[in-house]
């Protein structure tokens, strides 16, 4: 923390108000009614200076805690054993892959034990807690209780008018959306939406099922996180996907870390990342926040190591200003060529061969770098340019960079420009098609790739209908369908009146909470495939259904036997997943057999395809997907090899797919940020018990935030400024295009964190990220950039 004055003990929230001087402002008014938003919990935040290292005992401790609040002792303790190995079930908890060979007898991090808890738990949402629970009741219960209610066990509806969910029967449930669906006087006027933990075979017959019925509506949970990353890669590199594989780390002399925090989001990636930085590699983390994991780490499976002061991971920490990359990046790339100009050729930093071989642009970017004044960079990125220059040595001498970043890069205006700023750096020292070199884009969710390989996109692709029609023989839609933020505004409208989720908690994952809210009440039905309760369930249209499915732990009995599915990690290999556990109740069904139910039901003889046969046996999914997809030739057989198969990068072969068949260096101007007095600019952010929408806990333990969620976490010499206490709670409010938001009740946390920024949790800040404000090209909602002031909270507890 930055307090350095703070001692290690706790420091509890203030009472409302307390100490506020000029500087903060006051909102006036209560709370409303229980809404879509969760409820206030400060009254039992704490705070504390952060720990020294990641990983350790306290990991070990976690992890049977959560099995235990869980009541999963014997259920997880049994999957555990399966979790990523060759013939279990892939970890859902992130997209990292596994190592092909010396797999461990426990490869999982942190994260996999929770994630095997939650869904393996013995509590059961069942018919008599619905009975109990009426939806508004429920709807004013944290994210945190609703998870901890245990599984989905039967189908549930809620008709117009009703206060509580009660039981229905699978075919009633089907017929009930299938009426709502044909009713639709077009298509396009339904939304089908679906998540990254699917599988490929999943969501294959989902996105067929979809067009079949006449729609390119697909928005997808990508559209939130790393879609700025396809639209940059696809247009540099001509491939919208990572370049490197995992193997490539144990080659890499410099991996750059930008906007990630792999000890909370991608655990298993510490492994990698202390493997390499024992071998001399060079980590550079760039990040608004110092996370402990990039700091030091103790793995948890070594003894020796526990308790121990950890490896160092990163030599160099660049705590960016949020919103800054841009001209951070361009400072780095700046200071490499005016390196070049006085270093010898023996000492070269600029792979000429590879830029005059394989690259377009050079010259355009090297007479931009050389304009942009020192001043500009320095005070946009917030780090001076000494700073800059040690950043530059490193990049300069490297033979094999890799260059990894998440959503701190994706989720800002810019946010396509400065993924192409990290481009521009790989295409400087030729880090592309050469071992240990590349882009590796981390991807959040354990399947979230796959889904887009498989079809799952919006936007026309020409060759993939042309083929998807050929086999399937039917007209697909050629109009571009509708992305999530885009589907938000139709449903807000009366432009779309039907939402059907393949998985995922849309309500919690998306931004503008409010007005995403309004917008699902006003469909006729929203429909939700799912396997434990969550916000979404109680913000609904005017009919509602909840369809329970398998977890990825457990096993899937179909006609032509138990079957496994596939998935496909952040670095295009895919490889199969085939749960253990026997079902939470025998009327969940699996993703599969859902959705062909559904389309078989709403479909009827209008699809000559035999989805009961496609979901009593998926190898005759996998022979479609072989039939329609480049790379998967051969797919059953190849899905069968332990460590799967990998899928072609064109890239990896020095092959750019480029319009002129050249990778390209990208100029754009320098961002500037201008705040008014008082003002922040914000970005949400993960806390440790979570995932995505899941919260697995109430404790950021990384972060010494204690037992609650609604916090924000402030620079201390800010909070002196604007005359805020430590600890003390607040209302946020955030300002775009002369728009309000509101958020109430957040408690002060001082933190090393860069002036005049700010980091919330997700999903409790959501409602103060404007639907509007979007990244240039690939619409990504902008939760990294949102600008705020602190207020007076004069709400009750």
């Amino acid at each position: 923390m930055a307090d350095a004055g703070e001692s290690r003990g706790r420091r509890r929230a203030s009472p409302a108000g307390a100490g506020a001087r000029g500087g903060l402002g006051t909102l006036s008014g209560s709370p409303s009614e229980p809404s879509a938003q969760p409820p206030d919990d400060t009254a039992t935040v704490s705070s504390e200076a952060p720990p020294r290292a990641a990983g350790g005992l306290a990991a070990l401790t976690a992890t049977a805690s959560h099995l235990n609040a869980n009541r999963a002792l014997l259920r997880g303790t049994r999957a555990l054993a399966a979790l990523n190995q060759h013939h279990g079930f892939d970890c859902p908890g992130c997209a990292w892959p596994e190592p092909h060979e010396h797999r461990s007898d426990f490869e999982f991090c942190e994260n996999g034990p929770k994630a095997v808890a939650w869904g393996a738990t013995s509590r059961r949402a069942d018919v008599d807690f619905f009975a109990r629970h009426s939806i508004a009741e429920l709807a004013a219960r944290s994210d945190h209780w609703l998870g901890q209610q245990g599984r989905l066990v039967q189908p549930l509806v809620r008709q117009a008018g009703d206060s509580h969910y009660r039981p229905i029967d699978w075919n009633d449930a089907f017929d009930l959306l299938a009426r709502e669906l044909r009713a639709l006087p077009d298509p396009d006027q339904a939304v089908f939406y679906s998540s990254g933990r699917t599988s490929n075979e999943a969501a294959f017959l989902y996105q067929l099922f979809v067009r079949q019925y006449g729609t390119n509506n697909l928005p997808d949970c990508s559209d939130m996180c790393h879609e700025s990353s396809g639209v940059a890669l696809r247009e540099t590199l001509g491939v919208g996907k990572g370049t490197v594989q995992l193997d490539d780390f144990d080659q890499a002399d410099t991996i750059f870390i930008l906007g990630q925090n792999p000890g909370t989001n991608h655990p298993r990636m510490l492994t990698t990342l202390q493997q390499a930085a024992r071998r001399g590699c060079r980590i550079v983390s760039i990040n608004p926040l110092a996370e402990v994991a990039l700091s030091r780490f103790r793995h948890p499976q070594n003894p020796l190591e526990m308790l121990g002061p950890g490896t160092p991971i990163a030599c160099l920490h660049l705590p960016v200003r949020i919103g800054g990359d841009i001209a951070l990046l361009k400072g780095i790339a700046k200071a490499m060529l005016e390196l070049e100009a006085w270093r010898p050729a023996s000492m070269p930093v600029v792979d000429r061969a590879f830029v005059e071989r394989y690259t377009e642009g050079f010259p355009e970017l090297a007479a931009h770098l050389q304009d942009e004044p020192w001043s500009l960079l320095e005070q946009e990125s917030g780090i001076d340019r000494q700073r800059m220059a040690e950043a530059a040595e490193i990049a300069a001498s490297s033979r094999r960079m890799i260059a990894c970043w998440a959503m701190g890069l994706t989720q800002h205006r810019h946010a396509v420009a400065g993924i192409q700023q990290v481009v521009n750096l790989l295409l400087l020292g030729g880090h592309f098609g050469r071992p240990g070199s590349g882009a590796c884009p981390v991807r959040g969710h354990s399947n979230v790739q796959g889904d887009r390989t498989m079809g799952i996109f919006e936007h026309v692709d020409g060759p993939f209908l042309d083929r998807l029609e050929t086999h399937f023989q039917f007209q697909a839609p050629r109009r571009p369908g509708l992305d999530t933020v885009a589907a938000i505004g139709a449903m807000d409208s009366g432009r779309a009146s039907v939402f059907v989720a393949l998985g995922g908690n849309f309500l919690a994952a998306t931004p503008d909470t409010e007005r995403t809210a309004a917008a699902l009440t006003r469909c006729r039905l929203t429909a939700q495939i799912s396997t434990k309760l969550n916000r979404s369930h109680l913000i609904t249209g005017q009919q509602a259904l909840i369809l329970p499915c398998l977890g990825r732990s457990e096993r899937d009995r179909q006609a032509a036997g138990e079957q496994f599915v596939t998935v496909e990690d952040s670095m295009s290999l895919v490889h199969r997943s085939q749960g253990v556990l026997e079902p939470a109740s025998p009327q969940l069904r699996s993703e599969v057999a859902i959705v062909a139910g559904m389309a078989r039901t709403v479909l009827g003889d209008r699809s000559t395809v035999d989805w009961t046969a496609l979901a009593g046996d998926y190898d005759r999914i996998r022979d479609h997907i072989a039939a329609v997809i480049p790379g998967f030739d051969d797919f059953n057989v190849r899905a069968r090899d332990h460590d799967g198969f990998g899928l072609p990068n064109a890239v990896r072969e020095r092959r750019f797919p480029t319009p002129a068949g050249r990778a390209r260096f990208t100029v754009f101007p320098t961002p500037r940020t201008t705040l008014a007095d008082g003002e922040l600019v914000m970005m949400t952010i993960r806390s440790h018990d979570q995932f995505n929408t899941t919260i697995y806990g109430l404790d950021d333990r990384y972060r010494g935030i204690h037992g609650g969620r609604r916090v924000v976490l402030v620079n201390p010499d800010d909070l002196t400024a604007l005359g805020v206490q430590p600890g003390q709670v607040v209302d946020l409010e955030s300002h775009f295009q002369g728009q309000i938001r509101r958020a109430r009740r957040f408690v002060t946390v001082p933190y090393d964190i860069p002036r005049r920024c700010a980091a919330t949790y997700f999903p409790e800040a959501n409602a103060l990220v404007p639907l509007d404000s979007l990244a240039d090209k690939s619409r990504t909602p902008t939760s990294k950039s949102v600008v705020i002031t602190l207020l007076t909270s004069n709400a009750g507890p």
